[in-house]
């Protein structure tokens, strides 16, 4: 059983780092932290025109796209936008909606995110208090993921006694938004508060376990973009130690600095297996996806929380400072960790997954 990429996707994968390189340096996740961020409309156009947006690429294109934006940290919504939101108008919508939305989604002529979280907690049905009566949904949604820039909104809320998916313009009436402030304004983040808005039912989504089983599919992405995150972070740790030097050497040869970046390493090598063989299972779509997603997106996140911790502290005084880079991938560890529900959550994930097994 060959759990390796294909050459395609390994060319991909290549391309993706060499343009992000160019088009998305440090330098911008940094601008994003600025009072007025900068205009992202023509990366994200730029992406589109290389097939980035197409919710229908594969699941190898997905999970390397997602593992080189998250090395560059690059400040646009693709793990909501794409792989959520995009996904679940593709396998849930009509075919009128799917015609609507999704050809103007790959184009990047417009931007679709997902509304699940009302405040702080995990997923879950009980979780979903906002109402959706007669085409119209009330409640309140926060914080939503690139909800002031968004033309369409996934969003969850109960009808006849279930939770269901419609489809929300937060432009529209009935609907205010605002900005929510993140600890990374790179993945901005806002408020919805909706008063008979009207709304479009998503007429293939029948109940919570539709969006658990979304949430499944996303959380690979999710944990390629977090890997991606923990190599920068562990390479830019790496070189540091190699030219900072102390007492006459590299601080790379002491053996607190070694051991500290050996662990990181170790964490980021596992996440990696775990992240390739959820994408395996992710490309079947079988039985084997719930404790494959759950398992890649715990040890991401904790491999990419370890290195961007142990990358502040291999950089010593200025890692602590505004002017070094490593806080924007500790911002980034922290914020992308919760965007599709919080360690808590994938570890009773993985576990329940587990007992499946027994």
């Amino acid at each position: 059983m060959n759990f390796d990429f294909s050459d395609e996707s390994r060319l991909l994968r290549d391309q993706a780092r060499r343009f992000l390189a160019e088009r998305s340096p440090p330098a911008l996740a940094r601008a994003a932290l600025a009072a007025t961020p900068p205009d992202l409309a023509a990366l994200w156009r730029d992406m589109a025109a290389l097939g980035w947006l197409d919710p229908g690429i594969g699941a190898e294109a997905v999970c390397v796209l997602a593992e080189a934006l998250g090395r560059a940290l690059t400040p646009l919504p693709h793990l909501t936008g794409i792989c959520l939101a995009a996904e679940a108008i593709a396998r849930f919508a009509s075919p009128a909606q799917r015609d609507a939305w999704l050809p103007r989604i790959a184009a990047g002529t417009a931007r679709a995110t997902f509304a699940l979280a009302e405040g702080t907690g995990d997923p879950g049905p009980n979780a979903v208090a906002a109402e959706l009566r007669a085409g119209r949904v009330t409640g309140e949604k926060y914080p939503v993921p690139d909800a002031m820039e968004a033309e369409v909104v996934v969003i969850a809320a109960r009808a006849g006694g279930e939770v269901v998916l419609a489809l929300l313009d937060p432009a529209g009436p009935g609907v205010t938004r605002a900005p929510v402030a993140m600890l990374d304004p790179g993945l901005p983040h806002g408020r919805l508060v909706l008063d008979a808005a009207p709304a479009e039912r998503l007429p293939g989504a029948r109940g919570f376990g539709d969006i658990a089983a979304l949430l499944d599919r996303a959380a690979v992405p999710a944990a390629f973009a977090a890997l991606g995150g923990a190599e920068a972070a562990l390479e830019a740790a790496v070189a540091y130690a190699k030219e900072r030097h102390a007492f006459g050497r590299p601080i790379g040869s002491f053996q607190a600095i070694k051991h500290k970046l050996a662990d990181v390493y170790v964490a980021v090598e596992l996440a990696r297996s775990n992240a390739w063989y959820a994408c395996w299972a992710l490309d079947r779509d079988g039985a084997a996806l719930p404790l494959a997603a759950s398992t890649a997106k715990v040890s991401a996140d904790a491999a990419f929380f370890l290195a961007a911790k142990e990358n502040i502290q291999t950089h010593g005084g200025i890692g602590f400072t505004w002017d070094a880079d490593p806080h924007l991938y500790y911002r980034r560890a922290q914020v992308l960790a919760a965007v599709l529900g919080g360690p808590r959550y994938w570890r009773e994930r993985t576990v329940a997954a587990l007992e499946t097994m027994n």
